[in-house]
């Protein structure tokens, strides 16, 4: 072997990694809406938990990515120990399906059907249709979909290219003998295990291995152990990533090493003693890259098969190792973590947000509760207002860190959507707050409104409550219809403020409410008509998020517009349900 086929080596396995790179965040944003579907499928159904890692790992071609999605999401807070074991076993099966699709590499056979099944005869066409799709502005919402066909298309040239350059090892005697020193089962397990190590992925390596298959030096023998080490290497992605977190996301990743640890112990000695006892005449014939990929699928099958009914005992053994020490870290709201399948954390972030308009809407009704003289505890109020400053503090570093990422076209609308969404969230508590020490500072001091003033702040609150409410839930439901309606309540809000201002400085020159009273009621008067401002700001941006032609400036002057009768029909009937008393 030549120094050229060395660096044909390295160019091969370059491409074989950036085609599945590639080909894996392509598909993961294809599959952006099913996978965001994933949070709401975690359910305590174990089994259900393992058709989850199966599939997802299917997907995104990285049981690794899954694996560390799982500690991400126990270190949040949004899945248990318990549930992430079936995602994680299922992972371990869904990673190989890379394997097959490489295993097309050793389609044998003259006949035109056999000659167009492989790869080298359809990998171009797959590359062309992906660079049209990708280069026509017509199939933009494709694009997803062209970069997955050039993925697999550059993945199998690296795999071409790989088994090429390592043609020449079929006559080298030091190659041949490295591979019967690797049918010693402890070495091949090492083997695996440290290449899978370095490299981080079982799939690329799997694929590695398959590659030197076409050597036919490989046999039976030194693969089955290598493979089965490959699952072990597979664990060190998961267990670097577990650093710095909770000790239920540190007890993940133990999971995770302790299942392939045990399988691959249990499957060994069961493969050696049968072995010894039958003598298997297939163990010293070359493997081809099709038995590397039935070996490997049916290798974690097994090792699922005997370890699912064992859930509990893992989680107790990860349990052990980790104990409870009675200082420990608090869940995050966020983790970077998930940052390895973009789609899964802008569906984190989306949750967040949800959540965060919650503790707005709480905050709301509590201060209109205080407004109406109900009796509320003012240290609650402040209490959910640090929350809603922590939620934005939180979300607006982690949307930044977010959007750098590879994110699909309407994923990037929606990140930059919540990054305005939170800071109107976030002003909306502080008017709130502004409301309530107002309130808080006239109870102290025995102040009060005049009836008048009473009457219209009932009716200012009403009209207010109508619409933050309208705007949270059109926000958190994605309800655009809904949302199309808050301009119109917005302007009502905008007239009562004119009114009732007129009204106050009436009832000061009449003497009919104290200097006071009067500034704590222009105060709160002006905080309710900014919380409306920031509902319609939230509007427009969910309007906008859907619709790239909607401009948040000129939208505000376009629906008042006289023609546009709908507008006007909504607007007039809310000012005729929120008028003030005469």
């Amino acid at each position: 072997m030549t120094v050229f086929n060395v660096l044909s080596l390295i160019g091969g396995l370059a491409l074989f990694l950036f085609g599945m790179n590639v080909m894996g965040q392509a598909l993961e944003e294809a599959a952006g809406p099913r996978l965001k579907s994933i949070l709401e499928s975690m359910t305590g159904n174990p089994f259900k938990g393992l058709l989850l890692g199966l599939g997802v790992t299917a997907v995104i071609q990285s049981s690794s990515a899954t694996t560390v999605m799982a500690v991400g999401f126990v270190n949040s807070g949004i899945m248990e120990l318990k549930h992430a074991i079936g995602v994680i076993m299922g992972a371990n099966v869904g990673t190989t399906v890379t394997a097959w699709l490489i295993s097309l590499t050793g389609i044998q056979g003259d006949s035109l059907v056999m000659q167009l099944l492989k790869p080298t005869s359809f990998t171009p066409l797959l590359a062309l249709a992906g660079v049209v799709i990708m280069m026509a502005p017509k199939l933009e919402e494709k694009k997803d979909i062209g970069r997955a066909l050039l993925g697999f298309a550059v993945l199998m040239s690296g795999m071409d290219t790989m088994s090429a350059a390592v043609k020449p090892l079929s006559n080298s005697d030091a190659f041949m003998n490295l591979f019967v020193l690797f049918q010693n089962p402890i070495l091949g397990v090492l083997a695996g295990a440290l290449l899978t190590a370095i490299i981080q992925s079982s799939s690329a390596s799997v694929g590695i291995l398959q590659a030197l298959s076409s050597t036919g030096g490989v046999t039976f023998g030194s693969a089955i152990p290598i493979i089965m080490g490959q699952n072990i290497g597979t664990c060190v992605t998961a267990m670097i990533s577990s650093i710095g977190t909770n000790k239920n996301a540190r007890r993940t990743a133990l999971v995770h090493l302790y299942f392939n640890i045990i399988g691959t112990v249990v499957c060994l000695i069961a493969f050696t003693a049968v072995n010894w006892f039958m003598k298997f005449a297939f163990v010293n014939d070359s493997i081809n890259v099709f038995w590397i990929a039935v070996i490997h699928s049916v290798f974690n099958i097994i090792c699922v098969v005997i370890l699912f009914p064992f859930r509990s005992n893992l989680e107790k053994l990860a349990i052990k190792t980790v104990p409870d020490t009675g200082e420990e870290k608090d869940t995050v709201l966020l983790d970077e973590r998930l940052f390895s399948t973009p789609s899964v954390a802008a569906e984190r972030c989306r949750q967040i947000v949800c959540d965060m308009a919650e503790l707005v809407r709480l905050n709301f009704f509590r201060t209109i509760a205080m407004l109406k003289g109900e009796s509320v505890s003012f240290k609650e109020i402040s209490k959910t207002e640090d929350a809603i400053d922590e939620y934005e503090d939180q979300m607006s570093n982690y949307l930044v860190k977010l959007s750098s990422y590879s994110l699909s076209t309407q994923d990037s609308r929606l990140v930059s959507r919540w990054f305005h969404g939170i800071t109107d969230f976030e002003r909306i508590g502080d008017h709130l707050m502004n409301i309530a020490e107002h309130l808080k500072y006239m109870s102290d001091h025995k102040q009060h409104f005049s009836d008048m003033a009473k009457a219209e702040l009932s009716v200012m609150a009403e009209a207010l409550s109508e619409t933050v409410d309208r705007t949270l839930n059109a926000y958190i439901i994605d309800d655009y219809a809904e949302a199309g309606k808050i301009e119109a309540l917005e302007q009502v809000i905008d007239l009562l403020d004119l009114e009732m201002k007129d009204s106050h400085i009436k009832r000061l020159r009449e003497g009919l409410c104290s200097v006071e009273s009067g500034f704590a009621f222009d105060e709160i008067l002006t905080d309710m008509e900014r919380i409306s401002d920031h509902c319609s700001n939230l509007a427009i941006c969910q309007l906008s998020s859907k619709d790239e032609n909607v401009d948040m400036h000129k939208y505000r002057s376009t629906v008042k517009d006289k023609s546009n009768t709908e507008f006007y029909e909504v607007y007039n009937r809310f000012k005729e349900k929120y008028s003030l008393p005469k």
